[in-house]
């Protein structure tokens, strides 16, 4: 695989987080600015399932079934033959077609466009993050054994 694909890989997989963290007024306030127009064509209505989720205990033992998680998916046409797709966890259809549309769009030529929307968004999403992880720091318990004599 050539180092362009990648980075594209890469950027897309970035972008696709980024619709997954969002909420579904955010996405809808995307698009909004975007205005990507009439004909977008749904292949795959929002639509509800379940997924096996797996874990492995400390992220390396033997897998096993965690339990079934809600999913909600779609995948849209644009006019142009872009294809996006988007799988969500969570019942929220108007959520996953917005990131459907939002994914379609951003392999069209305008991605920067794309990317300028969602920039406001991934930096509420880093806030976030950097908020919960001060709020775990500050009731970190550092544990030690101290050693004992013979009894």
């Amino acid at each position: 695989m050539n180092d362009d694909l990648k980075r594209h890989q890469t950027a897309r997989q970035t972008a696709m987080g980024i619709y997954a963290r969002a909420t579904a007024a955010e996405l809808v306030e995307a698009l909004r600015v975007l205005a990507p127009g009439e004909g977008i064509e749904d292949l795959r209505p929002s639509e509800l399932g379940l997924v096996m989720a797996r874990g492995r205990i400390g992220g390396t033992g033997a897998p096993f079934n965690a339990g079934e998680v809600t999913v909600t998916r779609a995948a849209v046409r644009l006019p142009s033959g872009e294809v996006g797709v988007s799988y969500l966890l969570g019942r929220d259809k108007q959520k996953a077609r917005a990131a459907a549309v939002l994914d379609a769009l951003w392999q069209t030529d305008k991605r920067g466009d794309v990317d300028a929307a969602l920039h406001p968004i991934a930096v509420r999403i880093r806030e976030d993050r950097e908020i919960r992880q001060r709020k775990v720091a500050a009731t970190r318990v550092d544990f030690f054994t101290l050693a004992r004599g013979e009894d």
